[in-house]
């Protein structure tokens, strides 16, 4: 598998798992901040899709290594 593909594959894979974080942190913090009525949907938002972006960006390059 060539370099350029594999940083193709964690770049993708950042991409979808920051806006997979972003779109669940921004329903969590809205519902957080309904209940509780604390406005804190950006941070959580932010904090939500940097976390599962670093996720599916280390499993992207763990993957990468593994021929099938």
């Amino acid at each position: 598998m060539a370099k350029d593909s594999c940083l193709a594959r964690i770049t993708a894979g950042v991409a979808v798992g920051g806006a997979v974080g972003g779109a669940v942190g921004a329903v969590y913090g809205t519902y957080e901040a309904v209940r509780y009525k604390i406005r804190h949907i950006g941070q959580t938002t932010l904090g939500s899709a940097a976390i599962f972006g670093l996720f599916l960006g280390a499993g992207s390059l763990i993957h990468c290594g593994k021929s099938y």
